[in-house]
């Protein structure tokens, strides 16, 4: 068969159901192989949007998602997407296509190095020079990929490798068992907790798999130790549990930080380096159990005294087995719990319009059931989503704390909405970060869902509009003019709306997460308290601390 026809063929052994992208002329035997296949091409407008669909398949399956360019432009608009995957460790592979290598008639037209430009963005880069070097190459990129720490691979098929016969056969897929700590770091990391005055537990990014999610439940209601997460940590327990105090969204000054200085030990489970720790370690200060997959980065802020390596579930479930109830005294755990608790509800209930980020907040947790979607681009609101917005289940809020880009908010939610159907699904756009990636609105259209996108409108990059004014410097440079929202959603067949009062959005957003069809609602923003918000955090955290 064709090269072309057999990357397919492996493409399918390895379970890939979509492929997210644009092809071009590079990647017509290719797009020939894949008429007939069961696996769906998924036409994007821009490949930037296909590479996160992509990496969004991958963070919600734990299975490399797929996405497909053309060389040249369109392999370099992957990058961001790659740096996305990479930093986010969610695994996916990206195919690109290339002149022929053997003999070309355009000299250098289109051409760029693309494998060597993504080998510091990917863990596996490469060219296919010999068809028959497709199935081990593919197996490698795949293995590497979902293996921890996930990332990025990308691929490159020359047009005239593709074309080219081979008889080459497919690997079989080869699943492979995470390794157990050992007997003697279990126990060194439980007697650590049982003799610890005030421990917590934290968890972080790479606890966040469903097998996680019941160990960790049941480690904390054993052994009635308090925890806090990370923002990409949210849901992996149920946020409405008695001993949970809260998301590490601000940098620090925040009463959850009171519980963190005060504790005397810091149970570090799933800790991702791309999430910087919220805590610094002190030679002198509390110590730190690192547990993960792989052992700690030792770097000058964090340094764990104990690194139990393995698969997460099980290091949990034997802690869990060895520590047992825990009998110390965290009544001012307690009283942090109920100081975060207080204050993250204090605007929950502020009706002014243009609306506050807050009250948002409140609206879509009472409108959403515990496993539906909320996904978010990057912008100040993201803060308060970490911050407020209490999780029920792992990956339920979707958003980027590792490479945090702009434009990916509407394509991740495309893709929740493709692979869970009877959830509701909506997005949460700065006006700024939707207009990066705007045009997938027809492919949302185009591919029949049922989502919810809300554009917070300032007129603004607000985030970076916010740190200036924090800065004390003048407000300069980052005002701009927007589109009309409602006409350009109905142009490409959504559903546009535009609020004129607190009341009207609540009703509009009951009708749109139950009515079929892409809904756009336009809403207008209020970021006038950010500042002083965290002025009396700072104030009133210092009287518990």
């Amino acid at each position: 068969m064709k090269t072309s026809d057999l990357m397919v063929k492996v493409l399918e052994n390895e379970e890939v159901e979509y492929i997210y992208g644009i092809p071009g002329e590079e990647n017509l035997d290719f797009l020939n192989s894949l008429k007939n296949s069961k696996i769906e091409l998924i036409l994007t407008r821009h490949e930037q949007a296909a590479g996160f669909m992509a990496a969004t398949y991958g963070r919600l399956t734990g299975k490399p998602g797929v996405c497909l360019s053309t060389l040249g432009p369109g392999a370099t608009n992957f990058v961001t997407a790659a740096a996305y995957a990479q930093l986010g460790a969610m695994p996916m592979i990206m195919l690109g296509g290339q002149k022929p290598i053997r003999k070309s008639k355009q000299g250098r037209f289109q051409i760029v190095d693309v494998v060597n430009l993504m080998k510091p963005i990917t863990k596996y880069s490469e060219q296919i020079v010999d068809g028959n070097n497709v199935p081990a190459m593919l197996r490698e990129a795949f293995r590497l990929c979902m293996e921890e720490r996930p990332g990025a691979g990308y691929i490159e098929l020359p047009e005239d490798i593709a074309e080219e016969e081979t008889n080459a056969m497919i690997f079989d897929v080869v699943n492979h068992l995470r390794p157990d700590a050992n007997s003697e770091c279990i126990e060194s990391a439980a007697e650590m907790i049982k003799k610890a005055k005030m421990p917590l537990l934290l968890i972080g990014a790479g606890a966040n798999r469903k097998r996680s999610s019941k160990a960790l439940k049941e480690f904390i209601d054993k052994t009635g130790l308090y925890f806090f997460n990370t923002q990409m940590g949210k849901g992996v327990v149920d946020e409405r549990h008695e001993r949970f105090i809260g998301t590490a969204a601000l940098s620090s000054h925040d009463f959850l930080h009171c519980a963190i200085q005060r504790a005397d030990l810091i149970i570090n489970v799933g800790h991702d380096v791309i999430e910087k720790p919220p805590f610094f370690m002190e030679k002198n200060g509390a110590k730190v159990i690192h547990i993960n997959f792989f052992s700690a980065r030792t770097d000058a802020v964090y340094f764990p005294q104990l690194n139990v390596v393995g698969d997460i579930c099980s290091s949990i479930t034997r802690l869990t087995e060895e520590v047992g109830k825990l009998e110390q005294d965290m009544s001012y755990f307690e009283k942090v719990k109920a100081h975060v608790d207080e204050r993250t509800r204090k605007y929950f209930n502020d009706r002014r319009f243009p609306i506050l980020p807050q009250r948002l907040v409140k609206i879509l947790r009472d409108e959403l059931g515990d496993e539906d979607i909320v996904t978010l681009d990057n912008g100040v609101y993201k803060i308060w989503f970490a911050r407020n917005y209490p999780c029920y289940s792992n990956n339920t809020l979707l958003l980027d704390n590792a490479l945090a880009t702009m434009g990916a908010g509407l394509p991740s939610a495309m893709v929740a909405k493709q692979l869970y159907p009877d959830k509701k699904v909506v997005s949460v756009n700065g006006d700024g970060g939707f207009m990066m990636n705007s045009q997938e609105i027809e492919t949302a259209v185009r591919m029949g869902l049922d989502l919810v996108i809300i554009i917070l409108n300032d007129s603004a990059y607000g985030m970076i509009k916010w740190k200036q004014e924090g800065m004390s410097f003048d407000n300069f440079g980052l005002d701009f003019n927007n589109p009309d929202f409602v006409k350009y959603a109905n142009s490409f067949g959504a559903i546009g709306h535009r609020p004129e009062s607190h009341d009207e959005f609540q009703s509009i957003l009951k009708l749109a997460l139950n009515s079929k069809g892409v809904h756009i609602i336009d809403l207008p923003v209020d970021y006038s308290l950010n500042h002083s918000i965290l002025n009396v955090l700072i104030k009133e955290s210092r009287s518990i601390a």
